[in-house]
C-alpha cells in the first residue's frame, strides 16, 4: 500500500495515534531515529491502544537508511512550505509520505532536495502555524488511499 516515514519525532501521542491509523489503513510506518521518547513510552501506548499488533513499524537510523530500505520509492514530503497541495498529485500504491518533527517540521535542506512538486501542503488559514502532525497524516494517507478507491 502506502509507506509513512515520520523524522525525528517529538511527542509520543502524536506517533500512537499514527501507528493506529496504520494499523487501519494498511500503511507501513518507519520512524526515523532519534526520536524524542522510547517506543515503551505509556503515552504512545496509549494513544495507539491495542494497534501496535496489526501495524508494521520499523526503525531506522537515518532517513538515507530508510529510503534505501524501501527501493528508493516515490517520496511526498508534507510541509506548510509546500507547493502544492496535498490532493493534486495522481498517487500510487508504494508511494511514500514525509513528515517532520512537530516543533520545527522537515528540514529547509532536506525539503530543497525534493522534486518541488512533491513538497505538499494542507491548505490552512493564513492566522495558524500547523496542524497537529497525526491529522496531517490521516489527511494524506486517507487522500492517497481515496484515489486508489480504499482498495
Amino acid at each position: 500500500m502506502f509507506n509513512l516515514i515520520l523524522f525525528r519525532l517529538e511527542i509520543p501521542p502524536n506517533t500512537g495515534n499514527i501507528i493506529r491509523l496504520c494499523a487501519n489503513t494498511g500503511t507501513a510506518l518507519h520512524l526515523v531515529k532519534p526520536l524524542g521518547f522510547s517506543l515503551d513510552d505509556v503515552q504512545l501506548r496509549r494513544a495507539g491502544l491495542d494497534y501496535h499488533e496489526w501495524a508494521t513499524v520499523r526503525q531506522h537510523d537515518s532517513l538515507e537508511d530508510c529510503l534505501l530500505s524501501l527501493g528508493r520509492p516515490r517520496c511526498y514530503a508534507l510541509s506548510t512550505r509546500g507547493s502544492r497541495l496535498y490532493t493534486e498529485p495522481a498517487f500510487a500504491g508504494g508511494d511514500t509520505f514525509l513528515l517532520g518533527p512537530e516543533s520545527s517540521g522537515l528540514p529547509a535542506e532536506l525539503l530543497a532536495s525534493l522534486p518541488p512538486g512533491q513538497v505538499l501542503r494542507i491548505p490552512m488559514r493564513t492566522a495558524t502555524r500547523s496542524l497537529n502532525l497525526s491529522n496531517a497524516a490521516a489527511l494524506m494517507v486517507y487522500e492517497a488511499w481515496r484515489q486508489l478507491g480504499f482498495a
